[in-house]
């Protein structure tokens, strides 16, 4: 894969976002994502022609938009030849054959798959919260790089974004779901493990990333404390970090700053005239 030439800000050593999108419209934002899509739609068809395999790995801490990013991506791509994987819990066997739940569902000749968490949950999850043995967790950490370079050689494009939030937008967001009458239903237990766990979590994240981050298979960090940025910063760097026929790079467009409403639509209801600061305040905390 090919370093992006998109006009990325770069923060800390791995995280990327845009620049110039901090204050988006709905009605830019739909505009912006139509245009990746299209985008998206070729590099499709580029995989389909040349029996190309792209596996694309979403992960990040509960609530920071792992879901939607990946749908959003695969939503109008041919459904024939794209995958959305989310896996739920593990049998015993897949637990103790851990790489072999996933050799089932890595790219075929001329696919996409989109994995909505994956392998990496044994770096994570699993272990933060007490779901796998130390044993367990190491054996995955010193095998992985190799497990994934095996695929790399076999011509298999490997893409990883780590959605990254802060303590207090996850509490936030988990707490707006626990509150809300249509969504109250998602929140689990696991939630408040989760949210009990941050720090500890921190810490495998932390480990994950020096010992993950390959040079051909890095680590993408983003911001996802706003998730509609998010998604559109993930597709740019896809985008223009993977080669395809008749591709067009997309550059950030220098949004007005000059914007004085903004609207925001949460469980059916629409807060339209806000200000910017009202804006962020809601999607930071909602989602």
């Amino acid at each position: 894969m090919k370093n992006s030439k998109v006009d990325y800000q770069v923060i800390g050593e791995r995280t990327f976002n845009l620049q110039g999108y901090e204050k988006l419209t709905q009605k830019q934002y739909q505009r912006e994502k139509f245009g990746l899509r299209v985008e998206l739609i070729k590099l499709q068809e580029s995989v389909i022609k040349e029996n190309r395999k792209v596996a694309v790995v979403f992960e990040g801490r509960d609530s920071a938009g792992k879901t939607d990013t990946a749908k959003q991506f695969s939503k109008y791509l041919i459904p024939k030849q794209v995958k959305y994987v989310n896996l739920g819990i593990p049998t015993e066997w897949e637990s103790k054959h851990w790489f072999k739940r996933y050799e089932k569902l890595m790219p075929k000749n001329g696919e996409m798959t989109f994995f909505d968490r994956s392998w990496y949950n044994r770096a994570l999850i699993e272990p933060a919260l007490g779901f796998c043995t130390q044993r367990q967790y190491k054996n995955f950490m010193k095998n992985v790089n190799d497990w994934e370079l095996e695929y790399i050689n076999n011509g298999t494009e490997i893409i990883k974004f780590y959605l990254s939030i802060d303590k207090t937008i996850q509490r936030n967001r988990l707490n707006a779901r626990k509150n809300s009458p249509i969504k109250h239903w998602k929140f689990s237990h696991i939630d408040k493990m989760i949210i009990d766990k941050f720090d500890v979590l921190t810490l495998y994240k932390e480990q994950m990333f020096k010992k993950t981050s390959t040079k051909i298979c890095p680590w993408i960090v983003i911001d996802s404390s706003n998730k509609r940025l998010a998604r559109i910063t993930a597709m740019h760097y896809l985008l223009n970090s993977i080669e395809y026929v008749n591709k067009k790079v997309l550059k950030p467009r220098k949004w007005s700053k000059e914007i004085k409403s903004y609207s925001y639509s949460y469980e059916g209801e629409l807060f339209d005239g806000l200000t910017y600061n009202q804006y962020k305040i809601l999607s930071e905390n909602l989602g």
